[in-house]
């Protein structure tokens, strides 16, 4: 057999997938599915301990992520026909588990009844055309400016969790105690995915997670203790979502449940236009005019995949910017998202095992990835007041305050404010002005409350 015939695409995959129009064959993408699968492999380890201080149910949590990350991934690509790999987001977990959980009592059931309900209105939203407004009257820079935050975010509860940063009276934080166990396997860590990182090692942060998880076995702060498990422990978190709790038929968390609605809704779909364009300009399927071909299917896709995601027991599904590590190995299609979601259906036969891994061990990759969320700050003015201002609050406001919908609020009222005093709002920006008001509304009721 000849070189061209082995890496000719077959025909049935060829016809499915356009792999000859795409400039791609089956072998290319299914090393780029492989690709994209190492490189976010991580959540696996690292949602089950953010959701797991939530109360929820690790090994539970950990085959729930397995199997969202794996209907959501084929989902995009027999659907899309895209090389975006989906599972649950960063940011919005913690979100999930450490302000909605934690801050503010809401019971898991009933948060995880607010991600299917967030991901119907995603599904309403774009089939309406409201996604297309909605996305109008935000600024480009307040995207980047949610996705710093937020990575700031998910920085600072890496750093507490490894213990390096520790409460202080006097000081709100301070530097923790770095000769104690805990700080010093989590500095391990860190030096390993950082150095494997640098010399651009494929899976480099779930080689970290793993390495780290065993030098804790051998030094005695681990102590292993694997349960008895089969894929019956899904049944923990698998449709145990509480919506008459969301629309306050029980319990009484009142109007902060349209909060957190909000926050889940937004959030999801600045990731996922930020992640869209940021992989779709990688792999050369963006047009001309800059629009993304079958968008609408895609966003779809994802909302889809946060219903059923919610129903199996894990916070949003969001597309992953690790996608283009996948499009960078020449994933061109949506055969290399598919191969991805293949990879986290296999992997929930050992994925409760999770619950093994230490807090320590997941914590640099948690410091990890929010660097490198920083990124789209890039995009922001900084030398404009009009943008730099609302951007700052944004950016600070959410690690701060601990709440993605804090800085969100601060960054819209401040842009829309400015925008007024500046004498550049028109028309065009009453909808702007509307969510600037309803924020503002927000911060009334809960100074009130």
């Amino acid at each position: 057999m000849t070189d061209a015939a082995a890496t000719a695409p077959s025909g049935r995959l060829d016809r499915r997938f356009a792999l000859s129009a795409r400039g791609t064959t089956a072998r290319t993408e299914v090393l780029a599915g492989v690709t994209t699968f190492l490189t976010m492999a991580y959540i696996v380890l690292v949602n089950p301990a953010i959701l797991g201080q939530a109360g929820m149910p690790v090994a539970a949590v950990a085959a729930a992520t397995c199997f969202a990350a794996a209907f959501g991934s084929i989902l995009m690509g027999m659907v899309a026909n895209t090389p975006l790999a989906l599972a649950p987001g960063m940011g919005l977990n913690a979100y999930f588990s450490f302000t909605v959980v934690q801050q503010m009592g809401v019971p898991w059931p009933v948060a995880l009844g607010c991600v299917f309900v967030s991901g119907i209105a995603f599904l309403v939203l774009t089939l309406t055309g409201v996604r297309q407004m909605i996305v109008a009257a935000i600024p480009m820079y307040l995207f980047a400016a949610v996705a710093g935050g937020i990575g700031l975010f998910i920085g600072f509860i890496g750093l507490k969790n490894a213990g390096l940063i520790v409460a202080n009276p006097a000081t709100f934080v301070a530097l923790g105690d770095l000769k104690a166990p805990g700080a010093m396997l989590a500095l391990f860590g860190l030096l390993v995915i950082g150095g494997l990182s640098v010399w651009n090692v494929r899976g480099a942060m779930l080689i970290g997670i793993v390495a780290t998880t065993i030098v804790g076995w051998l030094t005695g702060q681990v102590v292993v203790k694997p349960e008895p498990y089969d894929l019956s422990a899904l049944a923990g978190t698998a449709f145990q979502l509480d919506l008459p709790g969301v629309f306050g038929l029980t319990g009484s968390h009142g109007l902060g449940l349209l909060e957190i609605l909000f926050v889940f809704l937004f959030v999801d779909l600045f990731d996922n236009i930020g992640t869209l364009v940021a992989v779709t300009k990688r792999a050369g399927l963006m047009d001309t005019a800059g629009r993304i071909p079958g968008l609408n299917r895609i966003l779809l896709t994802d909302a889809t995949a946060t219903v059923v995601g919610s129903l199996a027991g894990t916070s949003t599904v969001t597309s992953y910017v690790e996608s283009a590590a996948g499009v960078q190995a020449g994933g061109r299609t949506g055969l290399t998202a598919v191969v991805t979601g293949l990879l986290f259906l296999a992997t929930m036969f050992v994925a409760p095992y999770a619950q093994i891994v230490p807090l320590a061990a997941t914590a640099p990759a948690l410091i990890i990835v929010g660097g490198l969320m920083l990124l789209p700050l890039g995009e922001v003015a900084w030398e404009d007041p009009l943008s730099a201002i609302p951007a700052f609050l944004t950016v600070a406001m959410i690690p701060l305050t601990f709440s993605i919908a804090n800085g969100m609020a601060f960054g819209i009222v401040a842009h829309a404010l400015l925008k007024l005093v500046r004498g550049r709002a028109g028309r065009a920006d009453w909808f702007l002005f509307v969510l600037a008001a309803l924020f503002v509304v927000r911060f009334v009721w809960m100074g009130a409350a």
